[in-house]
């Protein structure tokens, strides 16, 4: 019961994070974007650690030194890439982080479709962290710090581009935290899928970490490097900024 209570805890955080939009309408679009690009380098950063130093370390240490098992990790983590990207295909399922009428992904895509995909992926962010916390503590807070980290530019992208599909920004708050919300719904099913096939939680953990792995090198990084057109000194800051985010993955692998 501890279990499902942390990851409550942990899914309301994340849900709420959805409320920070509104934090654009005291920001010009030019600084807003700006410090938008910081936040994703971070994001990046936390949630290739997360996979690497936290979901998948843990998926093998409980499968134990067999290299049939071991293998078959490695082989659920490129089948949590390859679904994630058909999900990205199928569903037009592409994060807007980027604050701008002029942007591709806000001309594009529809408040509804942002709503939708938006919702699925809150739900398997909350699944995630469900399968985190029945694993560890150490490694569902792990799983919470990346996801809450990603979610904050995401949602504000989000918000930015519900306001330009037409909704007030009323409406828009209160939509995208009913979307947000899902997190918490897929924590609370993922907590008891997982509970009844706790045997399979490695390969599930291996398969999450397909996830990030994807979010992180197909979303976040290649915004990451639009800094580069706006010189070296702006690459080198976004690069340690993401080194700043898996070292922060790292310094949680010592609450383990």
């Amino acid at each position: 019961m501890n279990t499902l209570f942390n990851t409550l805890v942990a899914t309301t955080l994340i849900s709420s994070i959805s409320l920070i939009g509104v934090f654009i309408l005291f920001f010009k679009k030019d600084i807003l974007n700006k410090i938008v690009i910081f936040l994703v380098a971070l994001s990046a950063g936390a949630i290739i650690g997360g996979a690497l130093l936290h979901l998948l370390p843990e998926a093998i240490i409980n499968v134990g030194i067999d290299e049939k098992q071991i293998s078959n990790i490695f082989v659920w983590l490129i089948i949590g890439f390859c679904s994630f990207f058909v999900l990205e295909q199928f569903l037009g399922w592409h994060h807007c982080h980027k604050h701008s009428k002029g942007d591709h992904c806000s001309k594009s895509s529809l408040p509804t479709l942002i709503l939708i995909s938006d919702g699925i992926h809150n739900a398997i962010d909350g699944i995630i962290i469900a399968a985190s916390f029945i694993v560890s503590i150490p490694t569902g807070i792990a799983s919470t710090v990346a996801v809450l980290l990603h979610e904050i530019p995401q949602e504000i992208g989000d918000f930015g581009v519900l306001i330009y599909g037409g909704m007030s920004r009323k409406k828009a708050l209160i939509f995208n935290f009913i979307s947000a919300l899902m997190a918490i719904l897929g924590g609370i099913i993922g907590y008891f899928i997982f509970n009844k096939i706790e045997p399979s939680l490695p390969y599930v953990l291996a398969f999450m970490a397909g996830h990030f792995i994807y979010i992180s090198a197909s979303d976040l990084i290649p915004e990451i490097k639009e800094g580069y057109k706006k010189g070296p000194k702006s690459s080198f800051i976004h690069f340690l900024v993401f080194i700043t985010g898996i070292t922060l993955m790292f310094i949680l692998k010592f609450v383990e």
